[in-house]
């Protein structure tokens, strides 16, 4: 099996390098192959290795081990099914209300059903709590909690983990949606290893079909999530369990303190459960689809909470993990941080040194230069497609997004770059996170005196 990869590594390799000399050939007469790899140095050094060839070859060992899986699988699903465990369903957030009903049918088709439904209403001030105390009524959820104060949504969590029975946790946002097998898939890695303590599911875009906004997501999901934790967790350096859909052991969960304050608690408490000596993984086919922002502006906000919550959790509250022999030392979870900062940060500011050198040093050819990268990127943006297609479950469907692919190199390569950079700096000097609406106040006050 090895060889095989290595052939077809070797084949991409060659493919990849024709590619990248006939653009240069074709496209301008003042580039030659060797100029090429000089300007552009950053994408041929550190994305094109990171995200194309690399995940790439994680991918293709996957599908290639897709039979071994499959038959553990069904024997953890049996050892599932034969415990069958109460799991309880933890929806905690403001103003949502509107998506309870949804949310209950969905669940109410899901292939696992010993669970229990808790709501909690964190300080809503729409009809949430006449809209869920009705359910609750007509026992479509098992309890509705409500929180006349508005705490934030670690506060809202942690009041419902309080009142749960369920032996596992399962924390959904309330305008998700789940394929029927979602509730069964999340919980079966639980039963491939007694060391799992936390399994993230596989959040997709609903929305995707809205406009270019919302496609381009759709896009950049199936890319960091789908595939992205697909990687991170066949290596062991897995380190974010979305908010959106992620399943917990109750007990350890309680055991790490459960959900802290603050933008980003969703890869605290992951790292959490990580210091702690327990595994984390991704469930690919545990599959959760979700809304997100259809207006730029909304998304850039979004986006600016998560990248300076990078900062504020791995950087400063857990930059103890970077120090492989201290109290939390161990090299998979040093490797999962540096890797995230490395790449997401890091790269990022010298993503910016190597753009202005461009500006300054090719100031009569940057049309030439930029169109030439353009190129080379979108060749590229199509063999990531492609290994994505490979991994997703519903091909067709998700097919009909490469018509966006010539805009996502200005979308991933340029506009969210900028929204990372302006995040990462505004957090690592003036602790902009704590000034987040997102969270009350109050509990921002508390979380920066605690140092969350």
């Amino acid at each position: 099996m090895l060889y095989r990869i290595l052939d077809i590594l070797k084949d991409i390799l060659y493919w990849l390098f024709d590619i990248f000399r006939d653009i240069g050939a074709c496209f301008t007469r003042n580039i030659g192959i060797t100029e090429l790899l000089n300007i552009y140095w950053f994408m041929f050094l550190i994305e094109m290795p990171r995200y194309y060839l690399f995940d790439g070859i994680i991918i293709l060992y996957h599908k290639l081990t897709f039979k071994k899986r499959d038959r553990i699988k069904n024997v953890a699903k049996r050892m599932l099914h034969i415990e069958n465990p109460l799991v309880t369903i933890l929806v905690p957030g403001k103003n949502e209300g509107k998506h309870i009903y949804k949310l209950c049918m969905s669940l109410a088709e899901q292939t696992y059903r010993n669970y229990e439904i808790i709501v909690v209403d964190d300080g809503s001030d729409d009809d949430t709590y006449l809209i869920c105390s009705d359910l609750e009524k007509n026992g479509l959820i098992d309890k509705f909690l409500s929180s006349r104060e508005r705490g934030g949504k670690a506060s809202a969590a942690n009041f419902g983990l309080y009142y749960a029975k369920g032996k596992y946790i399962i924390h959904l946002d309330a305008d998700s949606s789940l394929d029927r097998d979602a509730i069964e898939n999340i919980l079966i890695p639980f039963y491939l290893d007694e060391e799992v303590k936390g399994v993230g599911g596989c959040v997709k875009v609903r929305n995707y079909n809205d406009n270019i906004c919302t496609s381009l997501q759709a896009i950049e999901y199936l890319k960091t999530i789908m595939v992205g934790r697909t990687v991170t967790s066949t290596l062991g350096i897995y380190h974010i369990i979305s908010g959106a859909f992620g399943a917990f052991d109750t007990a350890a969960l309680r055991s790490v303190g459960a959900w802290d304050i603050g933008p980003g608690l969703d890869g605290d408490v992951t790292q959490k459960l990580r210091k702690a000596g327990y595994k984390v993984e991704f469930a690919t086919d545990a599959i959760c689809l979700t809304n997100v922002p259809t207006k730029w502006r909304a998304l850039f906000k979004q986006r600016l909470r998560w990248s300076r919550s990078l900062i504020r959790f791995r950087v400063r509250k857990h930059r103890d993990i970077l120090l492989i022999t201290g109290k939390n030392g161990n090299f998979l979870n040093f490797v999962s941080n540096a890797e995230n900062i490395l790449y997401d940060c890091v790269f990022n500011y010298m993503w910016l040194f190597y753009i202005l050198g461009l500006l300054f040093q090719y100031t009569d050819r940057l049309l030439e230069i930029l169109t030439v990268g353009w190129l080379i990127r979108l060749a590229l943006a199509n063999i990531g497609f492609l290994i994505l297609i490979v991994l997703t479950e519903r091909p067709r469907e998700e097919w009909k997004l490469i018509r966006f692919l010539p805009l996502t190199i200005f979308y991933t390569g340029y506009f969210m770059r900028i929204i990372r950079l302006i995040g990462h700096t505004s957090e690592l000097f003036f602790f902009k996170s704590y000034e987040d609406t997102w969270n009350p106040q109050k509990t921002s006050v508390y979380a920066r005196v605690e140092g969350q």
